[in-house]
């Protein structure tokens, strides 16, 4: 496949009771395996509001009919609703408050915007 290396520039998450800012200096590190598929291991520290730090790791699968992925990846816009995007975050902090996070599985969602990426995460109960 082909590899890629998308830079983390910035960003926002937010949360019910705090939110957090992506820091520059992570990246989405890609692997198109095929016309359809692609792997994604993005890499990133968010700063909280509060001043915590959380390491977030997320594993990600993007699959979309050729034609669709040949448009996302020259940063097209494409209707979401072509596109399977499902990722399992993982955290790691060192704060007391959010320690939490590192004791819980997660899924999530994804959308790829022109210029950006959208993410929903769920805690799996």
């Amino acid at each position: 496949g082909m590899r890629r290396l998308i830079p983390a520039l910035g960003g926002e998450a937010r949360r019910q009771g705090w939110s957090a800012r992506v820091l520059p200096g992570g990246a989405d590190f890609q692997l198109i395996v095929n016309p359809r598929l692609a792997e994604l291991d993005a890499r990133y520290v968010m700063e909280t509001d509060a001043g915590d730090l959380i390491f977030v790791q997320n594993r990600a699968v993007r699959v979309a009919e050729p034609e669709v992925m040949s448009r996302l990846i020259r940063g097209e816009a494409v209707d979401p609703q072509l596109i399977y995007f499902r990722c399992s975050p993982s955290f790691e902090t060192a704060s007391p408050t959010l320690g939490w996070i590192s004791e819980r599985l997660f899924v999530g969602t994804g959308v790829r915007r022109p210029d950006r990426v959208e993410m929903q995460f769920f805690t799996v109960a």
